[in-house]
C-alpha cells in the first residue's frame, strides 16, 4: 500500500476508537482530527485517502515525558553493562570489548548498577583489563561514572582513589569526555526518534544535558524530527532563555510547530543505587556517615530563587526528586512560590505528601519500569519503606496527574514497557511488588499520553494504531505490544505498509 501522507483528507475507517471503543471513522484535516463517526462499515467517496484499519484500537499518540534522548541515542551505540551482576564481570566486559576493537578512542559503556554488587568498583579493576586505552563507564542511573586512570587523566582527574565519581563529579567528568561529532549525534537521534514512532511515540519532553532549544531548533530546521519536542532548559542556560524571552509551551519558530520550550530542568537529590537520594531515615550500614540521608543537590534557598525566577518568566519549574525527604522540600518549595510545576521521579513520598500534588497543581512525571529495575535495590536499601516507594496507585487515589517516561537510557524509549510495569508491577515471573500500587489500564495509558484518555475532535491528528485492545492484553502482550503505525499532526511517521 502507499503510504498516505495524511494532509490533507485523510479518513481512517473501521478503527476502534480508544481501549475498548465501538468501530469509528475518523475524519483527518489540516494535521487534526476534523470529524468522528461510529461506522461499522467502510467509508466509501470520501474526500482523498481512505484507510481501513480493519478494527484496530487507535489511541493518542504516546509519550515519554522523561528521556534523555542524546544519551539514549549514544548508548544504542555503546557497551551494553546492563544486567551484569558484579564489577568483575563488566571488567571481563570491558575486556572482551578491547579486545575486539583496535584505536586509542574511548571505550564507553552503560548500565551497571552496583547498588547489590558483591564487589567494588575500583580504576584497578580497568587498569588490569584496559592499561592504556581511556575507559569511561556510566551508570544505569547516570548518577555514577567509574573509569580507569587513563580516562581519569583525560577528563581532567587523575589521582583520583577509586575511580568511582558520583554526581556532580560524574556529570562533569562525562561531560569532558569528547563528543561525538554534532553531525553524527544528530543522525544517531534522528535513528532513535524512528524508533520511538514505531513504539507508538508522538512526542517527548527532552531532559538531554545539553542546551536543547538551540540544538532541536536545528535538528528541525533539518528536518530530522519524526516526534514533537518539548525541549528542557537546564540553569546554565536559564539566563539566555530568559533573555530570548522563551516560555514553557512556546513553539520555536522554524521547527514546523514539532519543537516548544520545555519545563526549567533543578535537581533536589541523587539516586537510589547511589545511595544519594535524600531521604528522612539513614542508608542502612551509613548511619553516622556524612551523606548517610543522602545528599541534597541544590539547597531549599537556591531551589526556591531559582523556581521563583523561572515561573516570574513563564517557565516552567521540574524538579528532580527521588528520596522522600527530598519530594518534600521540592513540594515545600512549589507552595511556597505559588507556581504548579513537576516533580520527576516522586520513587519515594510520605503519606502525607501524596495529597499535596494536586493541592498544589504538581504533576508527577513518574517511570513506571524503574519500580522493577529498583525493586531489588530499594527492599536492601529502603528496607521497611517499599510500601511507599513508586506510590502510583496512592498519587492516582489522592488526585495527583501522572504522566509516564522512561528516563531513557536508565529504561528503554518504550511507553508499552511503562504502562505493563504500571499495571502489573512485575515483569520477570515474580509476584506483583506492591500490587496495591497497580494503576489500571485505562488509566495507565492516560499517564502515557500526557492526559489525553481518548482522542477527540479539534485534537491534533497525533496517533497510535495496535493491533491489540489493551484492555484485553495479556501481560507480556501489553508490554510488547504491536504497533501498526503512528502518526504526527496528521502524517506517518511509522506505518502502515
Amino acid at each position: 500500500m502507499t503510504r498516505p501522507d495524511g494532509l490533507p483528507g485523510l479518513t481512517l475507517t473501521r478503527a476502534r476508537l480508544g481501549a475498548g471503543g465501538p468501530l469509528t471513522a475518523l475524519r483527518i484535516e489540516g494535521g487534526r482530527i476534523a470529524a468522528i463517526s461510529v461506522t461499522d462499515a467502510p467509508t466509501s467517496g470520501a474526500d482523498g485517502p481512505v484507510l481501513d484499519l480493519d478494527g484496530r484500537t487507535v489511541l493518542p499518540g504516546l509519550w515519554d515525558a522523561h528521556v534523555h534522548l542524546g544519551q539514549w541515542a549514544s548508548v544504542r551505540h555503546r557497551l551494553d553493562l546492563a544486567g551484569l551482576t558484579s564489577a568483575r564481570a563488566v571488567a571481563d566486559a570491558v575486556q572482551g570489548r578491547a579486545a575486539g576493537s583496535s584505536g586509542a578512542e574511548v571505550l564507553i559503556g552503560y548500565g551497571f548498577r552496583d547498588g547489590l554488587w558483591p564487589d567494588v568498583p575500583d580504576k584497578a579493576l580497568l587498569d588490569a583489563v584496559c592499561p592504556t586505552r581511556p575507559v569511561a563507564l556510566v551508570s544505569g542511573d547516570l548518577h555514577a561514572a567509574w573509569l580507569n586512570s587513563a580516562g581519569l587523566a583525560l577528563v581532567g582527574w587523575a589521582g583520583h582513589p577509586t575511580g568511582l565519581l558520583r554526581e556532580g563529579d560524574a556529570f562533569r567528568a562525562v561531560s569532558a569526555l569528547p563528543e561525538v561529532p554534532g553531525e553524527v549525534l544528530d543522525d544517531w537521534i534522528a535513528q532513535a526518534c524512528e524508533a520511538a514512532a514505531a513504539r507508538g511515540v508522538s512526542g517527548v519532553i527532552d531532559f538531554h544535558f545539553a542546551d536543547n532549544v538551540t540544538d532541536w531548533t536545528r535538528r528541525a530546521a533539518a528536518g530530522a524530527v519524526a516526534v514533537r519536542v518539548d525541549a528542557a532548559v537546564y540553569p546554565a542556560y536559564l539566563d539566555a532563555a530568559l533573555a530570548a524571552g522563551h516560555r514553557t509551551g512556546d513553539v520555536l519558530p522554524g521547527t514546523g510547530g514539532l519543537v516548544r520550550v520545555g519545563p526549567l530542568k533543578l535537581f533536589t537529590d541523587g539516586s537510589l543505587n547511589t545511595r544519594t537520594a535524600l531521604c528522612h531515615e539513614p542508608y542502612p550500614g551509613l548511619t553516622g556517615t556524612a551523606e548517610a540521608y543522602g545528599i541534597e543537590e541544590t539547597s531549599y534557598d537556591e531551589l526556591v530563587r531559582l523556581m521563583r525566577r523561572a515561573a516570574e518568566h513563564g517557565l516552567t519549574p521540574a524538579v528532580h526528586a527521588i528520596g522522600d525527604r527530598a519530594n518534600a522540600l521540592a513540594l515545600d518549595a512549589f507552595a511556597e512560590t505559588g507556581c504548579g510545576g513537576r516533580i520527576e521521579h516522586a520513587q519515594l513520598l510520605s503519606a502525607a505528601d501524596l495529597p499535596r500534588f494536586a493541592a498544589l497543581g504538581v504533576t508527577a512525571g513518574v517511570q513506571p519500569a524503574h519500580a522493577l529495575d529498583d525493586r531489588d535495590v530499594a527492599d536492601r536499601h529502603w528496607a521497611g519503606r517499599t510500601g511507599r516507594a513508586f506510590p502510583y496507585g496512592a498519587l492516582l487515589a489522592a488526585g495527583a496527574r501522572l504522566e509516564f517516561g522512561s528516563d531513557a537510557p536508565v529504561s528503554p524509549l518504550d511507553p508499552w514497557v511503562g504502562i505493563a510495569a504500571a499495571v502489573h508491577r512485575t515483569d520477570d515471573g515474580r509476584p506483583a511488588w506492591h500490587p496495591e500500587q497497580r494503576v489500571p489500564v485505562r488509566d495507565a495509558l492516560t499517564a502515557s499520553a500526557r492526559g489525553r484518555g481518548a482522542p477527540r475532535v479539534g485534537d491534533p491528528a497525533d496517533l497510535v494504531v495496535v493491533d491489540v485492545d489493551p484492555l484485553k492484553a495479556d501481560a507480556a502482550t501489553l508490554r510488547q505490544m504491536p504497533v501498526h503505525a503512528t502518526m504526527t499532526g496528521g502524517r506517518f511517521t511509522y506505518g502502515p505498509v
